[in-house]
């Protein structure tokens, strides 16, 4: 398999690799700096022999990678936005965190000339590395050979996510067996059923079969052949749910082919008091950190709003919490004071004309998001969870989605997964996109998976992702 499981979370091997092989780089060019700068007696002479330093310096770099998305963005992005993509997570956003850090610990800083040549030669080596890597991932001798069992829609959902995200993930998909013969398969995907699976695996280097039934029953057309799916799985050849493949591969869930029973008899969706201890402590510590740091740019903000558009200058909303509780969420006011003058709830849309200047500048910057830190200091909301919706929002989407409620069974976020992975939400369609990274979320979230969305979440803050 090409991926590991750490707390619940799906890690994908060849990216865990390729960070590693990047920190080492980014490790090696700094000492090889300061074994430079040593030789020529001049700039700062303890980076050879300064552990520490060269340590910091590939971590904050490689933590600019991981908060601008830059491995997994390498599955979707051309040669050029991978280069752009680079160049701002390592002369952007690692800067300032090289910066911020040198203001801690100042014996660790190589000086501004020598730390601008080291960041410029680690971009210059990493992009060559990560094209390196986008040809070695894609070479056919070492991708995992998937076949799939079935040729329904959930099949043809299959494909199309596989020929559009999962390429770079190390998977071939080569091909459907057909389980009913009204299938949703083109004729070019399908493979003729085999007469011995197992043979057919080997001949094939298959290393993976996904069952992806939508109908098992016979009298109903369909069929699974058990016997020959237990000698494959017992002579190594893995057997996965096509949800739990799906799940893995995608990092959320099929909304679609999802039932009670996946909910109770997974291993995910189990309430913990420790955990939920744990997380409480770290909301609280990030939100009066968080409070702390960015009070002059609310001050700065509440002027902005007050200067333009005058009172007032925070907007409320009810919003539905854990298990259904409702709240009163605040926001610096971004639309003016009429946006909803006959009561009724809207959806935002692109370019609502309802926004205003500022409003616009702190929508895309998330400072308007800035007095939900109240929310959490409270207790009403997590830094990380899903997004609280309106209540007159919920009871319509209740109605349309399955299992839309399952998102309240954790408490809602500044920040979250399908924020991450979702374009902003305003559609029931929107909600049901984001309602499968949600559960996904619901099901897997952990302490890790809580630090890895909060620093990703910097591209959404940079780019301006899902902003209306």
């Amino acid at each position: 398999m090409s991926y590991i499981r750490f707390r619940k979370h799906y890690l994908h091997i060849p990216y865990l690799v390729l960070a590693a092989l990047e920190f080492v780089v980014l490790y090696a060019i700094f000492s090889f700096l300061g074994f430079l700068l040593s030789v020529a007696g001049v700039g700062y002479p303890s980076v050879e022999t300064n552990i520490l330093s060269a340590s910091l310096f590939a971590l904050i770099l490689s933590c600019g990678t991981l908060a601008m998305g830059g491995y997994l963005a390498m599955v979707h992005e051309s040669v050029s936005a991978l280069f752009f993509r680079t160049l701002v997570a390592y002369c952007f956003v690692g800067g300032i965190g090289l910066k911020l850090l040198y203001l801690v610990l100042p014996s660790a800083n190589p000086g501004s000339t020598n730390l601008f040549w080291a960041v410029v030669f680690a971009s210059s080596v990493v992009i060559l590395m990560r094209l390196l890597f986008l040809w070695i991932v894609d070479l056919k001798q070492l991708v995992r050979r998937v076949v799939i069992f079935g040729a329904g829609d959930f099949a043809a959902t299959l494909l199309d996510e596989y020929e559009r995200n999962m390429r770079a993930l190390g998977v071939h998909i080569i091909g459907c067996i057909a389980d009913n013969p009204d299938g949703a398969i083109a004729a070019d995907k399908l493979l003729p059923t085999p007469y011995d699976f197992y043979q057919f695996c080997r001949q094939n280097r298959v290393s993976e079969i996904v069952i992806a039934q939508q109908e098992r029953r016979r009298n109903e057309g369909g069929w699974l052949p058990v016997p020959e799916l237990m000698e494959c799985k017992l002579r190594g050849i893995a057997i996965t749910n096509g949800i739990d493949f799906y799940e893995r591969e995608l990092k959320k869930a099929k909304l679609d082919m999802v039932h009670p029973s996946w909910i109770v008899f997974s291993e995910g969706f189990k309430a913990s008091k420790t955990r939920d201890f744990v997380k409480r402590s770290v909301d609280l510590l990030i939100s009066l950190t968080l409070l702390a740091v960015m009070l002059p740019f609310i001050i700065l903000t509440a002027i902005a709003v007050f200067l333009e558009t005058g009172r007032p200058i925070l907007y409320s909303q009810t919003r539905v919490g854990m298990l259904g509780k409702e709240f009163r969420i605040y926001k610096f006011r971004s639309m003016r004071q009429d946006a909803e003058k006959d009561g009724k709830a809207r959806w935002a849309s692109a370019n609502d004309n309802r926004v205003t200047r500022v409003g616009a500048f702190i929508r895309n910057t998330r400072l308007d998001e800035l007095p939900q830190i109240y929310n959490v200091i409270k207790g009403e909301m997590s830094i990380v969870g899903p997004r609280p919706e309106r209540p007159e929002f919920v009871l319509e989407l209740k109605e349309k989605i399955p299992f839309y409620d399952t998102r309240h069974y954790v408490k809602p976020g500044l920040m979250g997964w399908a924020q991450l992975k979702y374009p902003y939400g305003a559609s029931v369609e929107d909600a049901r996109g984001k309602l499968e990274y949600d559960l996904y979320y619901s099901k897997n979230y952990s302490l890790l998976m809580d630090f890895l969305i909060m620093i990703q979440t910097v591209e959404v803050i940079l780019l301006g992702k899902g902003v209306r």
